[in-house]
């Protein structure tokens, strides 16, 4: 896959880390309730599932698709 491709999938993905880490880390900070940082990181995950590793699948499944028809060519 093209660079252009992944540079903003690997960009979105650290932002959506970052945020999610910081935000852990200020809510142990103030010594908050431990459920709501599991849950805090377990939206980070699925945040990150959908809008990182859903469209980078279906990239990469155009891609192996498009060198198939390239090889039966």
């Amino acid at each position: 896959m093209k660079k252009q491709i992944l540079g903003p999938y690997i960009i979105g993905s650290a932002i959506i880390w970052g945020v999610t880490i910081i935000g852990a880390s200020l809510m142990m900070g103030g010594f908050e309730d431990k459920s709501q940082v599991l849950s805090l990181l377990g939206t980070g995950a699925g945040i990150h599932l959908i809008l990182i590793w859903g469209p980078l699948a279906a990239a990469f499944k155009k891609l192996m698709k498009q060198q198939e028809d390239e090889q039966g060519e």
